[in-house]
């Protein structure tokens, strides 16, 4: 495999390292395009547009993406391997960490870096989650852990506190879940899996650690669980909330109060405000709103003031909404912004 740089147009001093607006008011973001093997980078501004800041060629295709939220390092999931890019905090850049890509052999599809942005946690087509400290000073990975989970896994969230991972599992309708060990990262299962929807996708945690939300693609609805503060074990909460159609990717917005779910076969977004007592969902006004072609990753920038959602269809772009604040309504930003072809995960820093 050969090491990439990608160049970023101009970022404002401290722009990555503040993780989402930062000083002169920019981030970045970043998209998987699965038709080039490819990531499409942005700068952010103030206003929410994403700048076009130029691709990074893969070679291979790739299916998830996930930045650190210090905006240290970002890694890309792909079909053998996951490759390592360090950020730099005052234009953007990414730089191939050498070494990568790593695991390689091994189909990922999906990611997110520990909330200490120590551990990388990684679901692998063949059952399993994997684990790799990430190398404070260079990025490079080095596994610590291998643990079994059910059929097909598409997702994987850690508790805000670091204490717990969830997989959700696309083919056998179930979510894993494991306690980490705080000192190495280490993952140690937490009982059966339990039971979710049909087609399990995208998982979230709420800002207090209480709730767990899965997206299940084939029954469309959002399954919601208690999360038992010492085990890590859920409990269903009721019966699962109705979204659009086909629903994939699932975030919590960064002050805890709302959640929004990308619909691949009905072209929008759900949003519901989130009852930090008892975790139950209710839907936000209209309840849906409208994206481009089959929504897949979505991603809410550190801040909390934006939302953007990669469609994968309808040759590759993304679409950019305003979170008013208070109500958690979504407002297009009036544009799409363009992707790659067949665009999948999105990342912001620290999202996922």
């Amino acid at each position: 495999m050969f090491p990439v740089l990608l160049l970023l147009a101009g970022c404002p001093s401290g722009g990555g390292g503040e993780g989402g607006f930062g000083v002169g008011g920019t981030g970045v973001a970043y998209v998987v395009n699965t038709g080039p093997n490819e990531i499409s980078a942005y700068t952010t501004d103030v206003v929410g547009a994403l700048r076009d800041a130029g691709t990074v060629a893969l070679a291979d295709v790739p299916s998830s993406i996930s930045v650190s939220s210090d905006s240290v390092f970002a890694f890309a999931g792909t079909n053998d391997g996951v490759y390592a890019f360090r950020v730099n905090s005052g234009t953007g850049e990414l730089s191939s960490v050498s070494g990568s890509p790593f695991s390689t052999g091994n189909s990922f599809t999906a990611l997110t870096v520990s909330p200490n942005n120590r551990v990388l946690y990684a679901a692998n087509g063949n059952g399993t989650v994997l684990a790799y400290s990430i190398n404070a000073t260079t990025g490079s990975l080095t596994s610590i852990d291998t643990e079994n989970v059910g059929t097909s896994p598409s997702g994987v969230v850690v508790s805000p506190n670091g204490q717990f991972l969830y997989v959700s599992n696309q083919g056998s309708n179930n979510v894993s879940a494991f306690t980490i060990n705080g000192t190495t990262g280490a993952l140690t299962g937490v009982g059966a899996p339990v039971a979710a929807g049909t087609a399990p996708s995208g998982v979230a945690v709420s800002l207090n650690n209480q709730f767990l939300y899965v997206s299940n693609q084939g029954s469309n609805n959002v399954s919601a669980f208690t999360i038992n503060g010492t085990t890590g074990a859920l409990t269903g909460i009721g019966a699962p909330v109705a979204t659009g159609t086909a629903p994939s990717g699932v975030a919590v917005s960064p002050n805890g109060s709302f959640l929004y779910v990308s619909n691949q076969g009905s072209n929008d977004v759900s949003a519901f405000t989130i009852n930090g007592t008892t975790g139950a969902l209710t839907p936000i006004g209209v309840s849906t709103f409208a994206a481009g072609t089959a929504p897949s990753g979505i991603t809410i920038e550190p801040n909390g003031q934006f939302l953007y959602v990669s469609n994968s269809g309808g040759g590759g772009n993304v679409s950019g909404y305003r979170i008013t604040a208070g109500t958690g309504s979504l407002v297009s930003l009036g544009a799409v912004f363009s992707a790659g072809t067949s665009p999948q995960g999105i990342a912001t820093p620290g999202r996922p």
